[in-house]
């Protein structure tokens, strides 16, 4: 990925979160600190919401609009996070490890210094998401399906050779 694509991922990245969603319906709010394990979000319209150094072991964010949303440094082991929607998002040293995110959406996010510990991505889509090449080999290895929103497989959104 070359440095001008890098930074212009970034720029988005940062204009997303500067940004107010547009829906109506949207809820922005801060867990950012928060103990949140086992809670559920599953379905909710949370774009632009802020958890990051959040612990959300074993919560639930199946089908969530998340678009924007920050979990820098987060805990999401076993997390339900099939489905998910988390374009242009700030996921940066967050904690995957054993989390389902099977079909989620990780376009254009940030993603770098991510552990993904036998982590389901079956059809996630990480289009022109931006990752430490070592999580981006290590994803390869287990890349397989395509996402039913966006119709990109896994293995292409990652660019896997």
């Amino acid at each position: 990925m070359s440095y001008l694509r890098l930074a212009i991922t970034a720029i988005f990245a940062i204009a997303c979160l500067l940004v107010s969603p547009m829906n109506a319906q949207a809820e922005t709010l801060s867990f950012s600190h928060a103990q949140l394990k086992g809670r559920d979000f599953s379905g909710r319209v949370l774009a632009g919401s802020g958890f990051a150094n959040a612990n959300m072991e074993g919560a639930n964010f199946e089908n969530a609009d998340l678009r924007g949303s920050v979990f820098s440094a987060s805990i999401l082991r076993n997390a339900k996070l099939r489905g998910a929607d988390f374009s242009g998002g700030l996921l940066d040293q967050a904690d995957f490890a054993k989390a389902d995110l099977s079909n989620a959406v990780l376009a254009e996010t940030i993603l770098l210094r991510s552990t993904f510990d036998f982590v389901n991505i079956d059809g996630a889509d990480f289009t022109d998401a931006i990752m430490d090449g070592g999580q981006r080999k290590w994803l390869c290895t287990k890349a397989k399906g395509i996402n039913s929103k966006t119709g990109i497989s896994t293995r292409e959104s990652l660019e896997c050779t």
